[in-house]
């Protein structure tokens, strides 16, 4: 059963540019998953915040790629200094709405570009899902034997949902393209003693509407609409098909990063 692509609608936004990332704040401001799933061990997102936490304590810290910045003011109890890097202004806290830890700051920046930063201000950083543009900048900023972790998407995440919804999702691309463009950032950063760990697991969307969810997100409620409309029906029977108790299963990769500027 052959789908609807959504990217043939003219209000579709390719993920991931600034024209995107500006609709997603001004839909919601908030950079915040829409879909509803149960995430088997072992977890990235967990390990990863495990890591962060033993990493930043007493420490001034860098979160690149902050969104909406909850995950960057959740530290402020335990860090020295914290700043939030983000190239989206809509994501940006600016203390109006709810004041912000003094320890606590944020600064709108473009990855692509110098970073706005002194020469190792940081003791050390993390980057959640956020921009590998930031790798061959990252050791200027970090002094000397400071620590980097980062967590990304991996090139397995979801392969199964091209395949259950033909047409619907993009082909699942060959190869490892998005762990090798991340190696190849890396590298130009000059950045010693990278590890970068593949963490394989399972994850559950929990009903039909998560599958749409997860590819118009962060596209507008119209275009939503129309694919709510011409889909649904379609996705609900190849959802009832293939889902188990917990839900519908699809791989859940991600590559933790390690390194040391």
């Amino acid at each position: 059963m052959k789908l609807e692509d959504p990217r043939n609608h003219q209000e579709w936004l390719t993920p991931h540019t600034f024209a995107w990332y500006a609709q997603l704040a001004a839909l919601s401001g908030a950079y915040a998953y829409s879909w509803k799933s149960t995430i088997a061990e072992p977890n990235a997102e967990t390990r990863f915040e495990q890591e962060v936490r033993e990493m930043i304590r007493d420490r001034i810290v860098l979160d690149v790629g902050c969104g909406h910045g909850e995950f960057t003011v959740q530290w402020s109890p335990i860090v020295k200094r914290i700043t939030g890097l983000d190239v989206t202004s809509g994501f940006i806290p600016d203390g109006r709405k709810q004041p912000l830890p003094p320890n606590t700051a944020f600064v709108t920046g473009n990855t692509k570009e110098r970073l706005p930063f002194a020469d190792g201000e940081f003791d050390c950083a993390y980057n959640r899902r956020g921009p590998t543009s930031c790798y061959p900048h990252m050791a200027r900023v970090l002094k000397p034997g400071g620590r980097l972790l980062a967590l990304h998407p991996g090139d397995r995440l979801s392969r199964e949902l091209p395949r259950l919804f033909p047409g619907f999702f993009e082909p699942a691309p060959d190869g490892t393209p998005i762990l090798d463009r991340l190696g190849q950032r890396l590298d130009q950063g000059g950045l010693k003693q990278v590890e970068i760990e593949t963490v394989t697991s399972v994850q559950y969307l929990h009903d039909p509407m998560d599958v749409i969810r997860i590819r118009c997100f962060g596209q507008s409620p119209v275009l939503i609409g129309k694919v709510i409309d011409e889909s649904l029906p379609a996705i609900e029977e190849i959802f009832r098909r293939h889902a188990t108790a917990q839900g519908l299963p699809a791989t859940y990769e991600h590559y933790l990063v390690r390194a040391v500027s």
